[in-house]
């Protein structure tokens, strides 16, 4: 079994075809699964016992940032190399604070995801050229520390324009614990309707 086992985690097929393209040249690794659902990360991570996850922020339902927080938790030994089209510093610590060892962003996404994963699986961070170094050692406290898990969860689909109700079934929880969520999300943030949310969610990353 080779050492390096890959978890391709995109909502677009053709860019996953494509990396997967890319991986399967190479010698010292093995790509053992892809997925455009992010809430099936943690399933098919312990299934295929990926080791390394190379994982799209921009996801609906649940976006990368999200998703790499809750993956770490359960699985602190996988790695994550954070995709992205985008290079601002908002999401570059977004996802390093979720947990990322690595971030490249797409445009770059051939000779620098395979030193990403040369360096994540060393134990090291990697950033493309096109994310500033000055990044690191700069975080600041945001919305990870600001809300819980589920609320992070529930914001982003009330960004995304779902109904409580549908919220609900995608949760598995009822529909009046949606409505407290979101009124602890209202509170906590200071904001007053939902397109204060909307806004809030875009500014900080949370949807695209």
């Amino acid at each position: 079994m080779k050492d390096i086992r890959v978890l391709l985690v995109d909502d677009h097929q053709m860019f996953r075809n494509a990396l997967r393209s890319l991986l399967e040249k190479i010698s010292y690794l093995q790509v053992v699964g892809e997925t455009g659902n992010a809430f099936e990360v943690i399933k098919m991570v312990r299934a295929t016992s990926a080791n390394i996850v190379c994982m799209d922020i921009g996801m609906p339902g649940m976006n990368g940032i999200e998703t790499t927080h809750q993956l770490l938790k359960i699985c602190p030994w996988v790695k994550v190399i954070a995709l992205s089209t985008y290079s601002d510093q908002r999401y570059v610590k977004d996802m390093l604070n979720a947990g990322a060892s690595a971030y490249v962003t797409k445009f770059e996404a051939s000779e620098e995801l395979l030193r990403a994963i040369i360096a994540v699986r060393q134990n090291r961070r990697y950033l493309c050229p096109d994310v500033t170094d000055a990044v690191i050692g700069t975080m600041h406290v945001d919305v990870a520390s600001k809300l819980t898990s589920r609320e992070r969860q529930v914001l982003q689909l009330v960004a995304e324009g779902h109904t409580s109700a549908i919220i609900g079934e995608q949760l598995n929880i009822v529909r009046s614990t949606v409505e407290v969520h979101r009124r602890n999300i209202m509170r906590k943030l200071k904001l007053y309707n939902v397109a204060e949310l909307v806004r809030y969610a875009i500014n900080n990353g949370i949807i695209s």
